[in-house]
């Protein structure tokens, strides 16, 4: 077999590989052999079929399978005998010429393929004692425990009926029907529907017609449906409810004690203060590290500067690309509100993708140096809370994980990435300061990935984008419906 550099410029590689004509034949011969007492052909005993007519039966299919199994096999060899990785999947091409493709099959000429891929960069790792963090902590007072208690203890409040006239934060129990222009529109009829006056739930103008009212009391609302509303049969349009008041609640105190503990499950009102504490202690724990990761990044993002494999730029740039155009469809924004364009995007986008690819084979560089495995344990927990993340659909998730190629490593990546972000923190200086929430929670436009600031638009288009989402979303949570009706227009 010979092995011919055609290309070596920059990161890219070409090579062509040629098998001797005689060198796939004999390899065809010697699987003929292997076969032949195996045989069984009409005419002739076992192992007595002559070579020559079994190897016109069965030449060309057999040289069809070693020619595959090269395809398949030799590419990663090739490369490991040159002491090389591969960016990605390496491109084969063969010979598209059938009557030359006739002759490979029949041991008439040369085997010949190309091999075209990107190299990995050799990256010479540096000392990482000159990194420095500064990691915010932030101190949880009794208060804030207390608040987040009552917040979770909402869901758990009690109503109990009242005579006389509703008032905000009383509970009433209605049923409904929606019109426009006198007609009846779906998703806008429900019963029973309970409503917490002032929670402002509904479409704006609803709930506060409904202060004042008593069970048993029927009424005509007039609402207008907000000009972005999500349904657009329903956006900008002026919409009337026949009311139907069933119940009037008046909402019961909540008190932190061990009856309240004890309602949500647990045994008192101290072990309750404890998994708050927790919850708390691990959101902020989590910002932090998100912090002190972005920190070390920017770091790394000094110190490395080499060329990256256009093929991954290429597909993470995609990726960014695919999903900052799904916010903004989303926001119903474009790159002019951005105060950018879609080629000046294009080009900070870009920058972004090259930085995430150039620090994503660093950090894999160091990784590999220090050691560090994903155990099958790790993988396991991974896995179970992706299918955690979808309730019903267990079956499928385990299918596409079990089917799709290099779908397991979307699972090692974050593993790895935060087990080698842990080995910096044992190698770099880290400074603990104490700060308010405010100041913990506080982040620029540019939000969770500071690298982004050399790509600003991306940044603003997504921070934007992520904002204008929650706009959107908020007035269907404000529609007059129930979950039940969330297929209708008006949820």
């Amino acid at each position: 077999m010979q092995v011919i550099e055609t290309l070596a410029e920059g990161l890219k590689r070409e090579i062509k590989v040629v098998i001797p004509a005689k060198d796939m034949e004999a390899q065809m011969n010697e699987r003929l052999e292997d076969v032949k007492g195996r045989v069984r052909i009409n005419g002739f005993r076992p192992g007595k079929v002559p070579f020559a007519h079994l190897k016109k039966m069965y030449g060309k299919s057999v040289m069809a399978e070693l020619v595959n199994e090269i395809v398949r096999d030799r590419p990663s060899a090739i490369l490991s005998e040159r002491g090389e990785k591969s960016a990605t999947q390496p491109e084969v091409a063969m010979t598209e010429d059938q009557a030359e493709a006739e002759k490979i099959l029949a041991g008439e000429a040369d085997f010949e393929f190309t091999l075209a891929y990107e190299v990995i960069p050799a990256i010479e790792l540096k000392d990482n004692s000159g990194i420095a963090v500064t990691r915010e902590v932030v101190e949880i007072d009794a208060k804030e425990v207390d608040d987040q208690i009552l917040q979770i203890a909402e869901s758990a409040r009690s109503y109990e009926t009242k005579k006389g006239k509703a008032a905000n934060g009383d509970r009433v129990t209605i049923d409904y029907l929606g019109k426009v222009d006198g007609e009846a529109f779906d998703g806008g009829k429900d019963e029973d529907a309970e409503l917490v006056l002032g929670s402002n739930r509904f479409i704006p103008g609803f709930e506060e017609q409904l202060v004042g009212v008593k069970a048993g009391d029927e009424k005509v609302i007039t609402v207008t449906f907000p000009a972005d509303y999500p349904a657009a049969n329903l956006a900008g349009k002026e919409a009337t409810f026949d009311i139907k008041v069933k119940d009037v609640a008046a909402a019961a105190d909540i008190e932190i004690n061990d009856e309240l503990a004890k309602k949500l499950g647990l045994e008192s009102a101290d072990k309750l203060r404890e998994i708050v504490r927790g919850q708390i202690e691990s959101q902020y724990g989590s910002v932090t590290r998100q912090k002190v990761k972005r920190q070390i990044l920017d770091q790394l993002d000094e110190m490395y500067k080499f060329d990256t494999p256009e093929r991954l730029v290429d597909a993470e740039f995609e990726n960014i690309w695919r999903q900052i155009n799904t916010d903004l469809q989303q926001s119903g924004k474009t790159f002019a509100d951005e105060d950018t364009t879609e080629e000046a995007a294009r080009e900070e986008y870009r920058k972004l993708a090259e930085r995430r690819v150039r620090l994503g084979l660093v950090l894999s560089e160091i990784g590999e140096k220090a050691g560090i495995q994903v155990s099958d344990e790790e993988m396991q927990q991974s896995l179970y809370q992706q299918l955690r993340q979808f309730p019903g659909q267990e079956k499928q998730i385990l299918e596409y994980f079990q089917k799709t190629p290099g779908a397991a490593a979307s699972l090692r990546a974050p593993i790895f990435e935060e087990k080698v972000v842990d080995h910096l923190l044992g190698e770099i200086k880290v400074t603990d300061k104490t700060v308010s929430k405010d100041e913990l929670m506080a982040d620029d436009e540019e939000g969770s990935e500071k690298d982004a600031k050399k790509a600003a638009p991306k940044r603003k288009a997504a921070a934007k984008a992520d904002a204008a989402e929650g706009e959107e979303a908020a007035p269907k949570k404000k529609a007059p419906a129930k979950k039940k009706a969330a297929e209708g227009d008006a949820e």
